[in-house]
């Protein structure tokens, strides 16, 4: 949907696209479209310039020439040498498999995309006298007003400017169940490629070709070459500094073992090598950031880099605009107040009566909470003349006149002059109701009944969102300090704060304000996320070390996007460990199989009981290479987040991931180990 961009390339910013749906499509792991795309992927991958990205499963495929190149020549143990040649090129071709299937689910995405963005017809408005023009969605440009009927796909990104429909967004949520677009409100926006169940709206566009919400997805996802992110290039440096240590140590000790009588083949030593480095992360790293960057595609967020991703799972304050973030951005009827000796069921059928013909968002929510706590519903006037008197800037009014019945909703001013021509006055305590709703940031509107008088008064106010304070709970518990921005005098910002259950607030905050507390902030150490409308909120997104850009969206979106970000840290970080972790397992296979013939007292080490020599080196390549297999659905889908203190998660994830890549080795190379010797591989 319409997003404004905000060109400040050094600050790793984000952009939310559309409504988040509550329910979403899971994307099947093993697809197979996308599988059989990333098997045939993992082999172009194979071009060691492309190789040379990932230094570990380089050194691998160094390996992998040097024992084909050494077994086309011959000699002893064939089929052992076969054997850890094949499983070689496997842990190479099963770690570009995995980076594939990564780049598979966007592009999978991406194709999904394009089919909703095809040609559609547009039915573009000339002028003010009504007359429409058919022209293709490509021809149309930002500013253009056309309407679109049940049945169509809207041509291109735009806001609805009047009318309420039903809209499919499937193709670009995976939601099957249709939204309601409306004018006015956080519900406007709507994207091209969805189609209109039900109604008419007309829609003015916001995008010119190329540049629309499809386009942005599109190319996010098959755009150039992805970058590296800082964490990710720093693990690659310690990655390749772990593999020239054990590339030295593997390459020094030839010598030591023919000194010691016990010289190893080459497919032994490359063997050593390749458990000894971290292969593991080595092949999974690229596809875990790739996969971060897909779930945020798949929650309509545009990370405009990898840094802006991993930043946002690092933030420790978030800063919220209160309009249209943490409430619904327009104002809702909240409660009917009547004036004595009136009941409130009868203010509340006095204004929806009077508000039927009001189709501004405030004159909607009336009739919503009349009939939602009054069961008061729209009613047939058949025979009977009625007049509606819809609402205008100018009398600030709104009401209906039937049969001799007259009446009034509006501000309190105009209500008031209303009430004094027809021979009333207001009673003392509705203008006290009015003062103290004015005072607490609502807008107070009158009721009146000609002949009768005022009647009550509706209380209108920005409506908090739903699950506001669950949310903020959860951020509190991963230990981020949520920060409600407002232009609300302190009173009004308390209220809303209060109930919104942030933690602090900022009321009466201009511009550089804003900019003010995110530096101070900064200045103690923190990393500051702020959200807001991408124009007025600027400068202010440019400060902080992530912007979130919105036109729409829930709250909930604001939070995914920091949870992704530490889901994504947390992957990495989690598999980092296990890849470390199972060498253990591999030391205690390999080292006695290679050494126990000249030194016995090595076998001590074998504690998995493996047959023999060929059968261990043989078991722990082959594990080796299946774990990243196994894997793969781990480094895609990302650790299970749960919103707990850095602390309780690292305990956590140094028990499952440390303790169990310690223990699930031994258990993976002894099955292994029984399954080829009894096949007779060994």
């Amino acid at each position: 949907m319409a997003t404004t961009e905000i060109k400040t390339p050094p600050q790793p910013q984000m952009f939310r696209l559309g409504q988040s749906p509550m329910k979403r499509t899971k994307k099947a792991i093993w697809e197979w479209k996308i599988v059989r795309r990333a098997l045939w992927d993992a082999f172009l991958k194979l071009n060691p310039r492309k190789m040379m990205g990932n230094p570990v499963m380089f050194v691998v495929e160094i390996g992998s020439v040097i024992t084909t190149a050494l077994l086309f020549k011959g000699g002893a143990a064939f089929k052992f040498n076969l054997q850890i040649t094949l499983w070689l090129w496997f842990t190479v071709v099963f770690a570009n498999f995995a980076e594939a299937m990564a780049e598979g689910r966007g592009k999978a995405q991406a194709d999904t995309l394009r089919r909703a963005r095809s040609e559609t017809i547009a039915n573009r408005l000339l002028g003010s006298d009504g007359r429409v023009e058919k022209i293709p969605s490509s021809k149309l440009r930002a500013g253009d007003l056309v309407i679109v009927s049940a049945g169509e796909f809207i041509p291109s990104d735009g806001d609805i400017i009047d009318g309420v429909a039903s809209v499919d967004e499937s193709a670009i949520t995976g939601e099957s169940a249709p939204v309601i677009r409306e004018s006015g409100g956080d519900r406007s926006a709507v994207t091209g490629g969805t189609r209109v169940l039900s109604d008419q709206i007309k829609v003015k566009i916001t995008s010119n070709p190329g540049e629309t919400f499809l386009d942005r997805m599109i190319a996010l996802v098959e755009g150039a070459e992805r970058q590296k992110t800082p964490n990710e290039i720093a693990l690659n440096i310690l990655l390749a500094g772990l593999t020239i240590i054990f590339l030295l140590a593997v390459v020094t000790l030839q010598p030591f073992a023919i000194y010691s009588g016990s010289p190893q083949t080459v497919f032994v030593l490359v063997s050593l090598l390749v458990c000894l480095i971290p292969t593991t992360i080595g092949g999974l790293l690229s596809a875990i950031g790739i996969a971060g960057m897909d779930r945020l595609v798949q929650h309509n967020v545009l990370a405009m880099s990898g840094r802006a991703v991993e930043a946002a799972g690092d933030v420790n304050t978030l800063l919220l605009d209160k309009t249209g973030t943490i409430t619904l951005g327009n104002r809702q009827a909240s409660r009917f107040i009547p004036a004595p000796g009136v009941t409130e069921q009868e203010l509340a059928d006095a204004a929806q009566l009077s508000s039927l013909a009001d189709e501004t968002p405030e004159g909607r929510s009336i009739v919503v909470l009349a009939k939602e706590k009054y069961g008061l519903r729209g009613r047939e006037f058949g025979s009977h003349e009625a007049h509606f008197v819809p609402f205008s800037a100018q009398t600030r009014m709104s009401g209906v006149d039937l049969n001799g019945f007259e009446v009034r909703k509006g501000a309190a001013e105009a209500i008031a002059n209303y009430v004094v021509q027809g021979g009333g006055k207001i009673p003392s305590e509705v203008k006290a109701t009015v003062d103290e709703i004015a005072r607490s940031g609502g807008t107070p509107l009158v009721v009146a009944e000609r002949g009768r008088g005022a009647l009550g008064v509706i209380e209108l106010k920005d409506i908090v969102k739903g699950g506001m304070r669950e949310r903020f709970n959860q951020l509190r518990a991963i230990g981020i300090r949520t920060v409600m921005i407002t232009g609300d005098n302190p009173l009004t910002a308390a209220a809303i704060a209060r109930e919104a259950g942030v933690d602090d607030f900022l009321a009466q905050a201009t511009p550089k304000d804003k900019m003010d507390l995110i530096k101070r902030e900064q200045t103690e150490g923190k990393l500051v996320a702020m959200t807001g409308d991408g124009t007025n909120d600027a400068p202010a997104l440019a400060q902080a070390d992530v912007g979130v850009a919105m036109n729409t969206g829930t709250q909930a979106a604001k939070d995914e996007i920091v949870e992704i970000g530490k889901q994504l840290l947390m992957t990495r970080g989690a598999l980092t460990t296990f890849s470390i972790a199972n060498d253990v397992a591999k030391y205690f296979a390999i080292i006695p199989a290679m050494f126990a013939g000249t030194f016995p007292v090595l076998n001590a080490l074998n504690i998995m009981h493996l047959q023999t020599p060929e059968s261990a080196i043989l078991s722990a390549v082959i594990f080796n290479a299946l774990i990243i297999i196994a894997l793969i659905p781990l480094a895609l889908r990302g650790v299970k987040y749960r919103p707990m203190g850095a602390a309780i998660l690292l305990r956590n994830n140094l028990w499952i991931y440390g303790v169990g890549g310690v223990i699930i080795p031994f258990i993976g190379i002894k099955l292994i180990d029984m399954v080829i010797t009894r096949v007779g591989l060994a």
